[in-house]
This record gives C-alpha cells, structure tokens and sequence, in this order.
C-alpha cells in the first residue's frame, strides 16, 4: 500500500483539530486530519451521556477566530448541552468545509521519526500508512476512558458501559435498576440527570467530591445580541484572568474582610453561574490551608442544607481534601437527587466493591441487584490520548519510556527527543488548568506560527532545546508546588487509581497552573525573540 504524503498530518478532529486545520488551510499548507472515530467532534461526539454539557459559559467556549461566525450562531443555553455542542462543531466545520480535509476512521497506532529523511511515517489501525514532515497532535486531555478493574466486570448479564462510551441508540430506563459507579464530574452530571427518569438509582461512591451548582439557564435573542455586541470585551476579560474565564479573582484580602463579609462574598457567587465560585473567589483559598477550611466548611453548609438525611450529606462531604483542591465538577440538583426515594448512596469507603457478579454488583456487606451498571471512572488525563500510541522519535526512543515518570515538555508544545511533533493543548501548557477552548486557540495559532516560521526560512527540523525544556519543567513544578491541591489526589496531579502504574503519593506535572496571563507572556516573548528555545535546523 502506497504511503500518502502531507507535510502535515494533524490527529484529532476535536475542538482543537479542526481549528488548527483551519488555520493550516487558509495558509495554503497541505495538510490533513486523521480521527479515529467515525465522524468529529472529539469529546462532543463521544461524551453523548445524560447531563453531559459545558462547565465554561458557551459564548466562552465557542471560538472567536471569525466574526461571521460569531453573528451567526446563537447558544441556547448559557452552558451548552452536548447535542448542540456537537451540532455547532458541525456548523463551523460546514461552514469552512473543513471535511474535505478529513480522515475518519483514521485511528493512529504508530508514529515513527526518521532523522535522516526528517519526516514521522504514521501507520493506522486499518493498515493504511502516511508520511508527514510534521505531525500535530490534537488529542485531547480527556479522550482516554478508564475502567476499574473489579473482578467479574464481563459476567454481567445486563448493559454495562463507560460513560464516554454511552450507546448512541436512546435506553430507556424507565422502570430499570440502574448503578452508577463514581462521583466525579462525569458521574455528577449523570446522577443528577437520572435520578428521575430510572426505576431505581444506586450510586456507589468511591470518593466524594466538592460540588457547587452550575447555575445553567436560556439564553434569550436579546441577550444573545448583547453577548454579539460585548464578544471582544469577552475574549479580552478571557485573555486577562488567570483562568481563562470572565470570571477574576478578588483581590480585596481574605484576612481583611470580617468572616460575616466573607460569608456575604461567597453566597452571592454561590449563586453566580460556571466556576464563579473558585475563579472568582479569593486567591487565599488556594494558598492558605485556615482560609481553604473556613471556604470549605462553607461548601460543606451547603451541601448539609440541601440534602435531607444528615447521614447521607456527611458521606457527600469529602473528608481527604478541601474545596477545589482538585477539578471541581459544576451541578444540577445533584444534592437534591438523594432526597429522593428511588436514590441511594453506596459508600465503598464503608463496603468496598468485591467483584461485579451476572446479576450487579457484590460489596462487602450485600449484593446489590442491577439491570445496568455505568461506569463513571474518569479518564487517564492528559497524557493517556499520548500512551495509547506507539510513539517513537530520535534513536527509537519511545514517548512511553521519555514519560515514564511523567511528561517532561517545553510549554507543553513539544518535547525533546522527538522531533516536529507539535502538541496543541499538550502535557505541560495551560490548556489543563484553565477554559479549555481559550487555551485551544492560543496553542493552535502560535503553533502555526512556528510552522510558518520554519516555512519562510527553510527550516525542516524543529526540536524544544533540553536546557529549555528542563527550566519549563521546573517552572511548571514551581507553579504548581504553590498550590494547596499539590497533596490532592485526581488528575491535576497526575493520579488515576485505574491506570497501571500512576502510584498514589507520586505527583506528574501535567498541567502549568501559572495563570494564562504569565503563559501568554512566555510564549509571545519565545516567538517575538525567533524561538531561542527551539533548535531550528
């Protein structure tokens, strides 16, 4: 089978792909996007869940890139559910016919660099083969699902699925006995969501997590004219807080406010829609362990307030690590759901799972019949979209091997070893800690423009410099070592009890959580001064 030859192939059609293939395009730069699904969308096609939705405002996430696409389309929602998500992905990539240059059912297995052709040949699951100077890759940090590993788990009898896996055809689950395994984000917007529509919802938490209501609500045409006309102050109040929100910190002094006006803050933010609640707060609750147990102490009043049984809101109440000292899921009378009669909370840390049987699911105290049981377990973060190929750069080198102990990046762009290989929204850079598609469009447009630059002065060889890489790593460590949620477990620190070989206690610097501000600052002055970082050959 004859190779096809591009000078760059970008894998991923999600929020990310297909941005960058526009910008690639509209440069005259041949180019295409190779997606292992059967159609784009990324997160949005394949997260078809109940609940599934924004947790960014949807005229934040959308892009800004063009102006008629901004007049154009309208949010219905201020957080966005995942059916019109995918519908204005497929809007934006009709409108620019970006299809033609896509690949789907394009699963890419292995990546290979030759440093004397100075090119990767990329090879797909269907056997197809490709050749590109340079390879972006547009992955996503969540695209990797990870099951636990029960015992028993292929003896059910009845449906059972990852989240991200959730069957296109509609369930009806009307008059079924449904498990949910986990309360993470995913299992938070799940619960809430069927809680009302199954026979019977158990809802076995392995660790309960911090949760503050995501405030969701229509928006009207007239509100939606006022967004139009407000876009550029939008995107500039985006580009200035740490964030990457609208949302900014509250710079007035924790410990000079009386604890009745810090009482008064956080119960109008409370109220407030998205991530108001943290990325408006103030700055001390992240750095000051007495200030981060009176916000969480607060969180916890709440959360006593709005479930019945004191019993059960004690178990919702997590007891190993304070309010947004890991990635804080946003919700929807999820509290309220146990209220309900045909709701209940399994605690595993009381009566841990022993093994999956034909008919539900065995803990340590009783068997708990169910028609289906879903597993909301999360993800492998960041770097698991990476592990599942086989990447091999200078010397044969693997990226598994380069990462074994965790990434090691230049602006979690590129990653020395392997040569031309260009990550939007990579391990290391912003796009982690902050308003995703934000950071989505500041990696794709410089990373087109070191690609430019490389065009334009006859450049084929581009490789982060190890000295500069190191001094990323270790600002990357800097920024979060800062940081209360350092001592936290889940994926802002790189940890996944369903992944082998993440052990609990070892931190992986996935995610630079310097603020966007600082990060736009780096990598603007790395641009401006031609890349001195960058090994340009």
């Amino acid at each position: 089978m004859t190779a096809a030859r591009h000078e760059v192939v970008v894998i991923g059609a999600g929020v990310s792909g297909i941005y960058q293939i526009k910008k690639l395009t509209d440069l005259g730069i041949d180019a295409i996007v190779l997606e292992g699904d059967d159609d784009l969308g990324g997160t949005w096609y394949r997260n078809r869940y109940p609940g599934a939705r924004f947790d960014s405002e949807s005229y934040t996430y959308g892009y800004s890139f063009s102006q008629e696409l901004l007049d154009e389309w309208h949010w219905n929602e201020r957080f966005s559910a995942q059916p019109e998500n995918l519908r204005y992905l497929n809007f934006v990539a009709d409108k620019f016919d970006l299809r033609q240059h896509m690949h789907f059912n394009a699963r890419v297995t292995t990546m290979t660099w030759d440093d004397v052709a100075r090119e990767w040949t990329i090879e797909l699951q269907s056997g197809e083969t490709y050749i590109a100077k340079f390879v972006i890759t547009s992955l996503g940090p969540l695209s990797m699902p990870t099951l636990p590993r029960y015992d028993g788990m292929d003896e059910f009898a009845g449906e059972s699925f990852h989240t991200y896996h959730w069957p296109e055809e509609p369930l009806d689950l009307s008059d079924k006995r449904v498990g949910v395994i986990g309360t993470g984000a995913t299992g938070i917007q799940v619960i809430a969501e069927l809680a009302d529509k199954v026979g019977e919802l158990k809802v076995f938490q392995r660790r309960p997590n911090w949760s503050s209501p995501l405030n969701n609500g229509p928006i009207s045409t007239d509100e939606m004219a006022a967004i139009r006309a407000r876009y550029p102050e939008i995107f500039a109040n985006c580009s200035a807080s740490p964030g990457g929100f609208e949302h900014v910190p509250d710079r007035r002094g924790f410990w000079n406010l009386t604890a009745e006006e810090r009482i008064e803050t956080w119960d109008k933010l409370y109220a407030e829609p998205g991530f108001a609640i943290s990325a408006a707060n103030f700055p001390e609750i992240f750095l000051d362990e007495k200030a981060n147990q009176e916000m969480s102490e607060y969180i916890a009043n709440r959360i006593r307030d709005r479930v019945d049984d004191p019993e059960v809101a004690e178990k919702l109440i997590p007891k190993d690590h304070g309010f947004a000292m890991q990635r804080l899921p946003l919700e929807t009378r999820y509290f309220e759901a146990y209220n309900r009669d045909n709701v209940h909370l399994v605690s595993l840390a009381d009566a841990p799972i022993e093994r999956i049987t034909e008919t539900g699911i065995q803990t340590a105290t009783e068997h708990h019949d169910l028609d289906v049981i879903v597993y909301a377990t999360g993800f492998d973060a960041i770097t698991g979209g990476y592990d599942r190929i086989d990447i091999r750069g200078v010397g044969g080198q693997t990226l598994a091997d380069a990462w074994s102990d965790g990434p090691s990046t230049y602006l979690g762009a590129l990653t020395h070893g392997f040569p031309n290989m260009l990550m939007v929204a990579g391990p290391q850079s912003v796009s982690g800690s902050t308003n995703f598609p934000r950071a989505i469009e500041t990696g794709v447009d410089w990373l087109t423009g070191l690609l430019v630059h490389a065009r334009d002065h006859g450049i084929n060889r581009v490789e982060a410099r190890s000295e500069a890489q190191e001094q990323w790593v270790e600002e990357v460590v800097r920024a979060h070592e800062k940081l209360l949620f350092r001592r936290s477990k889940g994926w802002f620190t790189g940890y996944n009890s369903n992944v082998a070989g993440h052990q609990e206690g070892k931190i992986r610097y996935q995610a630079y959580f310097g603020g966007v501000p600082k990060y736009m600052k780096l990598i603007s002055q790395e641009a401006a001064e031609d890349y001195p970082s960058i090994e340009l050959v």
